[in-house]
């Protein structure tokens, strides 16, 4: 097997600005193009394979061909042949909805899914944007059903200013919502569950006001989610990969790089997935199979490769993640 990169999957949303399709230097005129899917198996939104002898193959078609050649023993047997990450590019013109995940207990009963665990790494941030990211005073339940219904729950999550390089994680049943003007990359669980607590009042493209989910989304909350900062706090090294995220869910560590490493993933039993977030690099695995690797894109090397070594154009910050 080789690197493999895939055909972007654009998503143009009510609130999508125009962001991502300069940083992925991309030939399309979409407007408000809000989330672009790098790597999906979520169906109806597969990844299509963009190089070499697999090209045109989903994501899913994949996993059934090659098994654990691409995701690992370890991964092929906790989830078969679900790809188990989803990888985007978001965009946030206006605010998106302030919203909440299940976990995988909840997801499975209800939506027979994944729950959804995930992380933000702010790519580029205008000034003044924020996340919101967890509870800033503990609420009960019949507080919270009060405060959606009279507008003011949003007065008890905690609000921070953002800037690049800052990093987020947001376990399943912590309350969230991306601010405007946050452009971020976001890594997640393979779900598309979201329950919508509270959406500013806003009316679709129909003039229909956005279906909330406010009883199912109580059931997902974790209330006692209350901090002074939910930042994932890291100093960053150049030339070392410094870990930011190790959940059961996810591994993910961020990359400033100026002179070329080797990463040796003789011991790791999974796929590996970089998203360049700036600049531009080489990737050469142990096969001697070779990509470039540019901001705006994202490389899926398979379980079965040995070890890379990665040579930087110049500067290039990377995210590597696997499970």
């Amino acid at each position: 097997m080789y690197p493999l990169k895939f055909e972007p999957v654009l998503k143009q949303t009510l609130w999508g600005g125009d962001k991502i399709i300069p940083f992925k230097h991309l030939n399309e005129n979409l407007p408000n193009v809000g989330e672009s899917w790098e790597i999906s198996a979520v169906e109806g939104s597969e990844s299509v394979v963009a190089n070499g002898a697999d090209k045109g193959l989903t994501l899913p078609e994949m996993v059934r061909k090659y098994k654990e050649e691409l995701v690992g023993e370890a991964n092929y047997m906790r989830f078969g042949n679900k790809f188990p990450l989803l990888i985007k590019f978001i965009d946030a013109k206006l605010d998106l909805s302030i919203q909440v995940h299940p976990n995988d207990e909840l997801a499975r009963k209800r939506h027979n899914s994944f729950g959804k665990n995930e992380m933000w790494y702010v790519i580029a941030a205008d000034k003044g944007a924020k996340l919101i990211s967890g509870f800033a005073e503990q609420i009960t339940p019949k507080e919270y059903k009060e405060r959606v219904y009279n507008g003011t729950f949003a007065e008890v999550l905690q609000t921070c200013e953002i800037k690049p390089g800052d990093v987020f994680y947001v376990p399943a049943g912590r309350v969230h919502g991306i601010g405007a003007g946050s452009f971020i990359a976001e890594i997640q669980q393979t779900s598309d569950v979201t329950y919508r607590i509270f959406d500013y009042n806003r009316k679709d493209q129909n003039g229909k006001a956005r279906e909330l989910h406010t009883n199912q989304a109580m059931d997902a909350i974790n209330f006692a989610d209350v901090q002074d900062d939910f930042r994932t706090e890291y100093e960053l090294t150049e030339n070392e990969p410094i870990e930011v995220v190790a959940s059961p869910y996810f591994t993910t560590s961020v990359y400033d790089m100026t002179e070329e490493i080797t990463c040796d993933y003789s011991e790791l039993d999974s796929f590996v997935i970089f998203i360049c977030t700036e600049g531009s690099c080489k990737i050469t695995d142990d096969s001697k199979n070779e990509l470039t690797l540019c901001a705006g894109e994202t490389i899926l090397l398979p379980a079965s490769t040995q070890e890379v070594t990665i040579t930087p154009d110049g500067r290039v910050k990377l995210l590597e993640t696997y499970v």
